[in-house]
């Protein structure tokens, strides 16, 4: 029936369509002044920082009954895109087996279920399978549920894990013993997350990470198992508001590293991991502006530690070595490079591996310690992605490599050392008769306003008119030094086949052009990053790839911070925006010191506190520069729970957007009420999640209707696609 009108009658529809419209939720407005260095901001949402405040849950429920509303339209897209990605995912899979010790460890899914199994072999990869952590389990009955962290002790024992079940990142540690696999009475609660190494030793010590009020993680715990949780011990704590502390076990077993930095600064301390009762020493003492990391090499005394560091203005590092009994004699042996990124060192018997950038490409560097000879492993593609995967044994013939491309699923190598033979381990299977030929992938530049060249990967199906008449989806982060490498997204391929030219702006503040193109993109720089995005977006239209009106745009978190600017900036160059947990509140977030995550931040943002940061935020912090323009459609995404970016940030923006917008586009606020940072945890939730926000960015750029292109069989000459 409502098919048939809309062929019948488009425009009696259309008059329905907005009849039954409901009224966007109106935020109550109580203003604030907020004054500092003598310059006074309004903000009439301030109250929304507060959970208690009675109005709060209510406005972001009306908040989200609103954009279901609003959405209802897309139900049936969304439903399509969410069987269209589960129909490529081989959801019943495992990953490639990684030999450590006598076991070969992997992780397994089935369908159906949310969570992964993680399981291991004895003695080879073929043996009796063993589940020693199935997280189904642990996710029964709990609304939320993610594994921030796992590690099986060197004897393969015990395993300590971590658990966190409320998004807030304040998680459980758990042990469970292996040889009978039920989980121990001991229990340890308000741990950090990502950060736990066992010891090396006979009785089972494990070292993890606790944070302060601000959740920062600043202090690293030793504790022995069958003491009381109380019994643990601090070894390393760090009071500077700048610094983060972790833990990690070395490949060789000997040490452990507590590493403390900044995003400008590092202090790294060895503990012996055969006796983790002792003092932790330092590797280098810290200098401001100096980082480095390490790895270890057995031999005489100890071995040697190789140390990988930007000092002494080698801004892309260098790498050397120094004897652990005398860390601070250090000897140069690879030189900083203008043209190289060292992005890491990593040890084995007899060689060391660096995982680089060469031209903005990654790259896999293997030097062999006997002979000093080096060989260089490529991308076996133009566009592609090459780096170090799981490799958890020292003395080995082989490394295993990770590698993808916009167009070549997750692919697993063997790689031997002395022969440089590379043998094909597993490659993730793309189901639905997904062909790799069937696409383009290119490399592309754009010119910034300051003349620099800025990168892109372009990935669209083959055939299609540069005519400016295609949709297009635009991604990019650019913060912290994170580089957006161009890897395979099996649910892209919804957008390809509906003819969307999709890409990725490599922009300043990653680092895929080097350390000079991060630093380019932060402090006193960041509006580097927003309008090296916007020429990015002007490349596209200018080179017919798409247009103004059919142009969809996203990022999340600090990438959520960059959608928000460009919008500011300009407007009408783009037709739809996600913005995902998006930091945009910037200046009033980094006034606050008490926030999660502020002091860390003053070397990637600046500290307002100082008149000259504090006006430099301002110049560009979207919150505080929304104004009275035609927005384009814009979805915003967040957590309630979200440590990272508090959930009043999308909220007031949200609020603050609608009220001041011109324009008759849609802007919508989605509220995820049990959810932190990184949305909900299931796989199957998590794939709604994106169906959702694809369908409302493809119905805005009028990608909505069109049906994708019947996908036939792979041809057998194209391994791309087949498992092994």
């Amino acid at each position: 029936m409502v098919r048939r009108l809309a062929l019948v009658a488009p425009l009696v529809l259309a008059t329905l369509s907005l009849a039954a419209a409901p009224n966007p939720p109106a935020a109550p407005k109580r203003p604030v002044e907020l004054t500092h260095h003598g310059d006074t901001r309004i903000d009439e949402y301030f109250w929304m920082r507060n959970l208690e405040d009675p109005d709060l849950i209510p406005y972001l429920e009306a908040e989200n009954t609103y954009t279901e509303a609003m959405t209802a339209s897309l139900t049936d897209l969304q439903g399509r895109l969410y069987e269209e990605f589960l129909s490529r995912i081989k959801q019943t899979d495992e990953s490639a087996p990684a030999k450590e010790g006598d076991y070969w460890y992997f992780s397994r899914t089935i369908e159906g279920q949310n969570y992964p199994l993680f399981c291991r072999r004895k003695g080879s990869p073929t043996g009796p399978e063993e589940v020693y952590l199935d997280v189904n389990q642990l996710a029964e009955g709990k609304d939320y549920l993610r594994l921030t962290g796992l590690d099986v002790s060197p004897d393969g024992r015990m395993l300590a894990y971590l658990t966190d079940e409320t998004g807030y990142e304040s998680c459980t540690l758990h042990f469970r013993d292996l040889t009978t696999g039920l989980d121990r009475p001991e229990v340890l609660t308000d741990v950090a997350p990502f950060s736990v190494a066992w010891a090396n030793a006979d009785e089972p010590v494990i070292f993890y990470t606790r944070v302060d009020d601000t959740k920062r993680a600043n202090r690293v715990m030793r504790y022995r198992l069958g003491d009381a949780p109380d019994k643990e011990a601090e070894v390393l704590r760090d009071d500077d508001e700048r610094f983060n502390v972790g833990i990690s076990r070395t490949r060789s077993g000997d040490f452990l590293v507590a590493s403390t930095s900044s995003s400008t600064t590092s202090e790294v301390w060895a503990i012996n991991a055969h006796h983790p009762e002792l003092d932790a020493t330092v590797i280098w003492p810290r200098s401001q502006g100096v980082r480095y990391s390490v790895d270890h090499q057995r031999g005489p005394d100890g071995g040697s530690w190789w140390i990988c560091t930007d000092r002494d203005g080698a801004m892309n590092f260098k790498v050397g070595t120094a004897p652990v009994i005398a860390p601070t004699d250090w000897q140069e042996v690879i030189p900083a490079s203008a043209d190289v990124l060292i992005e890491d060192a990593s040890c084995f018997d007899g060689y060391l591996v660096l995982d680089e950038r060469r031209d903005g490409f990654t790259a896999v560097r293997v030097r062999d310690l006997a002979t000093g000879a080096e060989r260089i492993l490529r991308t076996p593609e133009p566009v592609g992605v090459i780096g170090l995967s799981s490799n958890n044994e020292y003395t080995t013939p082989t490394i295993r490599i990770a590698y993808e491309s916009p167009i070549t699923p997750d692919s697993v190598y063997d790689v031997t050392l002395d022969t440089d033979a590379w043998t094909l381990v597993k490659r993730k299977e793309v189901l639905g008769g997904y062909d790799p030929s069937r696409y383009v992938v290119k490399r592309a530049s754009a010119i910034a306003p300051d003349g620099t060249r800025v990168p892109m990967s372009i990935v669209h199906r083959k055939g299609i008119a540069l005519d400016g008449t295609n949709p297009g989806y635009l991604y990019a982060y650019g913060s912290y030094g994170i580089s957006m490498d161009p890897s395979f997204q099996s649910n892209l391929v919804s957008l390809l086949d509906r003819g969307v030219v999709c890409a990725t702006a490599h922009v300043r503040g990653g680092s895929e052009m080097g350390r000079a193109w991060k630093e380019d993109g932060k402090m006193m720089h960041k509006i580097n990053t927003f309008t090296d995005f916007i020429a990015c977006a002007e490349t596209m239209i200018r080179d017919g790839y798409t247009s103004p009106t059919r142009l969809a745009i996203e990022g999340g978190s600090a990438g959520g911070l960059l959608i928000g600017a460009v919008i500011n900036m300009r407007p009408d160059l783009f037709q739809a925006a996600h913005a995902a947990v998006p930091f945009v509140d910037v200046l009033t977030t980094m006034l606050d010191a008490s926030i999660p995550l502020t002091t860390g931040e003053y070397e990637e943002w600046g500290n307002p506190e100082e008149e000259p940061a504090y006006a430099y935020i301002k110049r560009y912090s979207p919150y505080d520069n929304v104004v009275a323009v035609e927005y384009p459609h814009l979805l915003i995404t967040s957590g309630i729970k979200d440590p990272r970016v508090a959930y009043w940030e999308p909220a007031k923006w949200t609020a603050r957007l609608r009220d001041r917008s011109t324009g008759p586009n849609d802007i919508l606020l989605k509220m995820n009420m049990g959810a932190g940072h990184g949305g909900s945890s299931g796989r199957y939730a998590r794939l709604e999640e994106v169906a959702f926000e694809w369908a409302f960015l493809l119905d805005k750029i009028g990608a909505g209707s069109l049906e994708p292109v019947t996908n036939q069989p792979a041809s057998a000459a194209d391994p791309v696609g087949a498992g092994s």
